[in-house]
């Protein structure tokens, strides 16, 4: 059995797979400082899944920066790897890294295995990956890289084994955080999220794409990690309408929360308009993620702002959540596609293994 690993600062969940099939799951939160190996003990014996009965772990690393482009197994080079990665991603990789010491001290031996979110997105041409700051910082590793990368690879693999992949797809990935990526035959080509998760749309607490002068300026009035805590955890929706969750934006139905659903919706079709622009053209858009997969409302409004492109849903199909929601009338094919990230990152991880034994 294979266990996947999901670490966050303070919370831990983990599913369980004999090949494709999830035989177990398991979840903790508020886990206090140094305390995620005893987590992971508590959520195993949760899912009632023996230590001796694992044949392996992978995890969820959210940020492999340039270098760590493909699920890898762990070593100490890989590990150096993630943790030069930090400054990159310091709300995650540091939860990710803690993750593996977790298993690494309750099941010493047992081979462990990282798939890298920023990893989809390595096929993104350099014009699309490059930022126009001088080559010296460009040399400290400031650039786009992208994320939510196994969440896209998941549902390209799903589309492809329907006989559903177009060849120019924009996928969604709504949620509390949220982003799109433009997808040629099977590959990201460009996506909004860029050096860190807080560029492009507007997400749950994080801003969304804003000018550098404005962060610049929040530094100066409240310090560095003052302004890094206000774009992270204190901007998005929570911002704008009072709550991160549309499930209570759409409740309060305030002049706030309607603004900023307006918002999210507006900038989602934004920053579509873009991901269609890089690849010349658009074939179909899924939807995936928390919101993607069950928020009618907003589909509807992105999906409205894209009519131009000839995009046209079947109103019923989308309130009832269908994986088939464009109308006859459409140019292009309209699909939900629950997000599938940990049998992803599964099979990716069993795929390394059958190779190392073969």
């Amino acid at each position: 059995m294979l266990l996947i690993v999901n670490a966050g600062s303070s919370s831990l969940k983990l599913k369980v797979y004999e090949g494709e099939r999830e035989v177990a799951k398991a979840s903790v939160a508020e886990i206090g400082a140094d305390g995620h190996r005893a987590a992971l003990a508590l959520a195993l014996d949760e899912a009632g899944v023996p230590l001796a009965q694992l044949s392996a772990a992978a995890h969820r690393v959210v940020h492999g920066g340039a270098e760590l482009t493909e699920t890898c197994r762990v070593t100490p080079d890989v590990i150096d790897a993630i943790s030069a990665c930090v400054p990159l991603a310091p709300l995650h990789n540091p939860a990710n890294l803690v993750g593996i010491q977790a298993v690494a001290d309750l099941a010493p031996g047992l081979p462990q295995y990282a798939a890298f979110d920023t990893a989809f997105h390595a096929t993104n041409p350099k014009v699309a990956t490059a930022y126009a700051l001088p080559a010296a910082e460009r040399a400290q590793g400031l650039r786009r890289y992208g994320f939510h990368g196994i969440s896209y690879a998941a549902l390209v693999r799903v589309l492809r084994g329907q006989g559903n992949l177009p060849e120019r797809l924009l996928a969604c990935h709504l949620g509390n955080g949220a982003s799109m990526c433009a997808i040629v035959n099977g590959r990201s080509v460009a996506t909004t999220m860029g050096y860190s998760p807080l560029d492009g749309l507007t997400m749950g607490t994080r801003s969304g794409s804003i000018d550098g002068n404005a962060v610049l300026r929040l530094a100066e009035l409240h310090g560095i990690a003052g302004a890094g805590r206000i774009l992270n955890r204190e901007s998005g929706l929570l911002a704008l309408g009072g709550a991160s969750d549309l499930r209570a934006l759409h409740a309060s139905d305030s002049p706030d929360a309607r603004f900023a659903l307006q918002h999210f919706a507006y900038w989602a079709v934004r920053h579509a308009g873009s991901m269609v622009a890089a690849m010349g053209g658009l074939d179909a858009v899924v939807f995936t993620g928390g919101i993607g997969e069950n928020d009618p409302w907003m589909r509807t409004e992105i999906l409205a702002g894209l009519g131009f492109l000839g995009v046209s849903s079947d109103p019923d199909a989308n309130a009832r959540n269908e994986s088939t929601l464009h109308d006859a009338t459409s140019r292009v094919a309209i699909r939900i596609v629950p997000a599938d990230e940990e049998r992803q990152i599964a099979r990716e991880a069993q795929g390394l293994m059958a190779g190392e034994g073969a």
